[in-house]
Formats: structure tokens, sequence, C-alpha cells
């Protein structure tokens, strides 16, 4: 399909979401600006992996969905995605990996919060403690 690595996530994305999505709401599940949004969208519309389902004018007024080719490529990234997660994994035991997807998850809800507060000038004192230690 051509498509690159971070298509994925949008299809990804609205294939959880069969009833759609607005680029505003695909904005704060994919973690992207509109401008990203607005791109990804574009490429996979002239795929025929997405259409608009009502014609409001402008892009982040449409809700947009799969195709049922978009709804196909979304369930083959999904399976591959998952055959490389078990691939990469496969030397760990199921106690690392849940310690390694707790660990990720703790990091990205830091970032996310890092995101939206900004990041600080210094680290904060009880931080900069342990990080010395």
């Amino acid at each position: 399909y051509g498509l690159k690595g971070p298509h994925s996530v949008y299809l990804l994305v609205l294939g959880r979401h069969p009833e759609g999505l607005t680029a505003t709401q695909m904005c704060e599940l994919c973690a992207k600006d509109k401008a990203d949004v607005s791109r990804m969208i574009s490429i996979m519309e002239k795929k025929g992996l997405v259409y608009r389902s009502n014609q409001k004018s402008g892009v982040y007024r449409g809700v947009f969905c799969l195709t049922e080719e978009g709804k196909t490529v979304a369930k083959e990234v999904r399976e591959r995605s998952g055959i490389a997660v078990l691939m990469a994994g496969r030397d760990m035991t199921d106690v690392q990996r849940a310690s390694m997807y707790e660990a990720l998850d703790s990091i990205t809800a830091n970032l996310r919060q890092l995101s939206e507060d900004g990041l600080p000038d210094k680290l904060p004192a009880t931080e900069r403690k342990e990080a010395e230690e």
C-alpha cells in the first residue's frame, strides 16, 4: 500500500472506532498535531483506506471511517504488529514481559503529562536526589 509506520497508528486507532473519529479526536488519541493528522488522512483517503462519513466542510469537521479495504489493512497491521511484538519478546518470561509493559505504560503516561505541562527548567529536588543515587 506504500504506507509508512505512522500510518499504522491511524489505521489501528480508526479500526478501534468503527463509528469513526474526527480529526480532533485522532489528534488526541494518536498524540499528533492537526497537520500530521491532516497529512496522514489525506494520504489514506487517496489510497482508498479512509473516507469522510459526513461531508461537512473543512478537514477538521468531518468524521473519518475506514473503508472496507481500510478495515482489511487495519486488521493485517494489527495481526502483523502482534507477531512483531511476540517475536521481539520471545526470550522474555511472562513476568519480564509484564514488567516491561508496565514500565512502558508509566513512561508513556509521564511523557504525555510532560507534553501537557511542559518540561521544567530543572528536576524537582526529590527527583534530582533520586537521579544522583
